[in-house]
């Protein structure tokens, strides 16, 4: 919207984000939909037609998509290698805690998530690229914007890293953009937007204070 539509928006918080999917973030995303249609219930995409659901392909796409969203020092933290029974059986139920947690969160979701949305929705991912039409210039493709920016990486965020973080940063500088810069020091990976962080949310909470303060002179 900054782009398109500059004129209407006045302040943009990029929170954990790239200006593009990387190739690797491209690979998660196709695991996770040939996950979803090539279970057996995908049936071509109407499986409501017949009264059923890819709920299997649905649980395997989300446990792919949950362990990009944690950092490996999380999942050590939260998991490491502890036993579900404190003991090894053997088989290939969920004998370690990463793995009942994994399943647990694809069931859950699976109960709920649309799987061909969830395929359209990583598509769209996977296809924006402002820079695309710009040859390849995040700098030509960010020129429209007239918004002042608050840009927030988190350190091991390895989907959505600092580093691609800084891409945007250097885009808008290099278009005299205002625009500001925080890199949180966070164990969580690219979950960390989404928690309870007194730096984070002190961070947004003074940019919002310094709008409320402007429009209210």
């Amino acid at each position: 919207m900054s782009i398109r539509k500059p004129e209407r928006v006045r302040h943009a918080l990029v929170i954990a984000c790239a200006p593009n999917l990387s190739a690797q973030n491209i690979a998660f995303n196709e695991v996770a939909r040939q996950a979803i249609v090539t279970d057996p219930d995908f049936l071509g995409g109407h499986y409501y037609e017949r009264d059923t659901r890819p709920t299997r392909g649905l649980r395997v796409a989300r446990m792919i998509g949950h362990i990009t969203y944690l950092s490996d020092d999380e999942m050590a933290s939260k998991f490491g290698r502890q036993l579900k029974n404190g003991k090894l059986n053997y088989t290939f139920e969920p004998e370690f805690e990463i793995e009942s947690y994994l399943r647990h969160q694809g069931g859950k979701f699976s109960e709920y998530f649309d799987a061909n949305t969830y395929l359209r929705i990583t598509k769209a991912l996977d296809y924006f690229d402002p820079a695309r039409d710009h040859g390849g210039s995040l700098a030509k493709a960010l020129a429209p914007a007239k918004a002042n920016f608050l840009v927030v990486s988190f350190t091991t965020d390895w989907r959505f890293s600092p580093q691609r973080s800084r891409e945007i940063v250097k885009a808008l500088l290099d278009n005299r953009c205002g625009v500001s810069y925080a890199e949180i020091n966070a164990p969580h990976g690219h979950d960390a937007f989404l928690l309870d962080d007194s730096r984070y949310h002190g961070l947004v909470t003074a940019y919002f204070e310094r709008i409320y303060r402007e429009n209210a002179r």
